[in-house]
């Protein structure tokens, strides 16, 4: 296609009329168009899938993964703004083959049942205290700012044996790397400088005095040809885990919250049986309007996706967020049903890049909900569901603040 029109093209990631309202062309596209043609934030051109079972086949397939340097792929944001897709993290960390897959199972080690399992305590006293605070400070709140931030961040730095105190510095460092059009490029270079200094400073710490943490036992690690892990791979690693330890559990407890107050009724129905907690969780993941840009996938041969071939070179982006609300999926997509089961969702992802770090998430957001719902029966919002307002420019969605009142 010509520039010109390219830049007729529809832009994704796609405006919504409210925060917690999908955009209309979700539908559309998964009706009339469901191997489309957008413009990403960088101008480039990429295949949007929206439909659940091509969403799932695309993401399943061990034949395409995520871009890499030698690829020519469309990137998501320009050089101007390129955040954590243009990052060394991203090219430093393996993205297929047998590389990939050994540092998924490192890394997978630290999220099981039974280590979640164990954390649970200490995240619902931490989530305790939180609100203590938040309600110290009296009504109205911003539950964001006062519990769905610092939780998941607490979290993650306990796991990995850093400082929570710093975690001001991981939010503007991770706000840069995760923006699509809001910070140049020398910003965006200054802040993956600072947060690489900040990771290798640790990690000369951890090898002097090894601790019971993720970054001591990478430390010791081997790769696949028996060698140390670099200090590239480990500083790459320990980033990569606290932005996404924190950034999009902490915008899922607002958006989750948010939504079971939007329709009090909800929250109503989880006050008279709060054994319906793990499924509302899972049906809010699903039914998250507000997701971000989705998974991207480089297809290196040519791929057929409902009757449409899309040839090598294509990048595809996968809106998971879209394909939950598939009717070809999901029995009434639109609706929020807080005993929806089975609920095969796709927030996480599918196949080998499947996210990480779900087990912790889904814990983290449990445990909150159970707290509050314990501790804050009378949680309400404090602004009509209208007044409430998305980030923007990131890749991943999520609410500016959630006031509240109790």
């Amino acid at each position: 296609m010509t520039r010109s029109e390219t830049e007729q093209l529809p832009r994704f990631p796609f405006e919504a009329d409210a925060a917690l309202a999908p955009p209309a062309e979700w539908a559309e596209f998964r009706d009339r168009c469901p191997v489309g043609r957008v413009r990403l934030a960088s101008g480039d051109e990429a295949a949007l899938i929206t439909r659940y079972q091509d969403v799932r086949s695309v993401l399943s397939d061990p034949r395409f993964t995520r871009p890499t340097p030698a690829d020519d792929a469309a990137r998501v944001a320009d050089t101007e703004s390129g955040g954590v897709f243009n990052s060394e993290m991203a090219e430093v960390l393996p993205q297929h083959g047998p590389a990939h897959l050994h540092w998924r199972r490192t890394i997978g080690k630290w999220f099981t049942a039974k280590r979640m399992n164990a954390l649970r305590p200490g995240i619902a006293a931490m989530a305790g205290q939180l609100v203590d605070e938040m309600v110290a400070g009296g009504a109205p709140g911003d539950l964001k700012a006062g519990l769905a931030f610092p939780l998941p961040v607490w979290v993650i730095c306990d796991m990995l044996g850093v400082p929570d105190t710093d975690r001001d510095r991981f939010a503007v460092w991770s706000d840069v790397m995760l923006s699509m059009t809001r910070y140049t490029q020398a910003e965006f270079d200054d802040a993956q400088a600072e947060f690489g200094r900040y990771l290798r400073g640790h990690l000369a710490a951890k090898r002097a005095e090894p601790g019971e943490d993720l970054l001591s036992a990478l430390i010791a690690e081997t790769g696949p040809d028996g060698e140390p892990w670099s200090d590239a791979m480990l500083s790459a690693t320990g980033i990569g885990l606290l932005i996404a330890g924190h950034e999009t559990t902490a915008n899922m407890i607002a958006k989750m919250v948010a939504m079971l107050l939007a329709d009090r009724s909800r929250w109503e129905q989880l006050l008279a049986d709060p054994a319906l907690v793990r499924t509302a969780v899972e049906e809010a993941l699903r039914l998250d309007a507000n997701a971000g840009v989705g998974m991207q996938r480089y297809l290196t041969e040519d791929y057929e996706v409902e009757g449409t071939v899309l040839p090598s070179g294509t990048t595809a982006m996968c809106s998971m967020a879209a394909a939950n609300r598939d009717e070809r999926a999901f029995t009434d997509p639109a609706e929020m049903d807080l005993r929806r089961s089975p609920n095969p969702h796709l927030a996480f992802g599918a196949g080998a890049h499947a996210c990480l770090g779900q087990p912790l998430a889904r814990t983290e957001l449990q445990v909150t909900l159970e707290v509050l719902l314990r501790k804050l029966p009378t949680l309400t919002l404090a602004v009509p569901e209208s007044g409430l307002r998305r980030i923007e420019g990131l890749a991943v969605g999520g609410l500016q603040e959630l006031p509240v009142r109790w």
